[in-house]
């Protein structure tokens, strides 16, 4: 091994083996929804694409008043991941978490909520599953929630006992996936 500053030696884009748009599309992904409710800071939902892209996500669901990746401060943090990522809008989340309960998706909230669990406690058994992200501010509605078939937490030791919603959702995804691959 070597010593000092040359022991590590970044990796190109190439080294590293990096798929094209085509290719990740016809890739097999990761059995994961994200649904995005309400998120008021595009920066936030074009950061949650990027992560959805380098977790190997399946698709994201927008509802209320998230805004789609047409939007230029979308794409500004998306980096191009609004091309990688499916994506749908449906306005009313209940609807489209009926959906996918119809298709055999377990619902997951990631939120601060009585009867929640640690998100660290999924099992494979639970996959697929979507996991609904909420308002920065508010988080999930109580009526969205009411619709989860379970609720995950981060734990938070701080005075805030809040973190930036993109960086929850990273968190919560790079979870899953290490569940996924265990």
């Amino acid at each position: 091994m070597q010593e000092g500053k040359n022991r590590f030696r970044k990796l190109s884009g190439e080294e590293m083996g990096r798929r094209g748009v085509t290719e990740y599309k016809a890739a097999e992904k990761h059995p994961v929804t994200l649904l995005l409710h309400n998120i008021r800071s595009m920066y936030n939902v074009g950061s949650m694409f990027r992560t959805a892209d380098a977790a190997g996500i399946g698709n994201i669901v927008l509802s209320g008043y998230t805004a789609t990746p047409e939007r230029v401060q979308v794409k500004k943090t998306a980096l191009g991941a609004e091309e990688s990522i499916d994506w749908d809008y449906i306005e009313d989340p209940v609807e489209a978490i009926e959906s996918m309960k119809k298709k055999g998706i377990t619902i997951f909230g990631l939120e601060i909520a009585e009867g929640s669990r640690p998100y660290t406690s999924v099992e494979k058994a639970e996959f697929p599953l979507c996991l609904i992200m909420g308002n920065e501010v508010e988080g999930i509605q109580q009526e969205v929630l009411a619709h989860c078939d379970h609720v995950l937490e981060i734990p938070q030791y701080g005075t805030k006992h809040s973190m930036n919603v993109a960086v929850s959702a990273g968190i919560a995804l790079f979870e899953l996936v290490r569940v996924l691959h265990t």
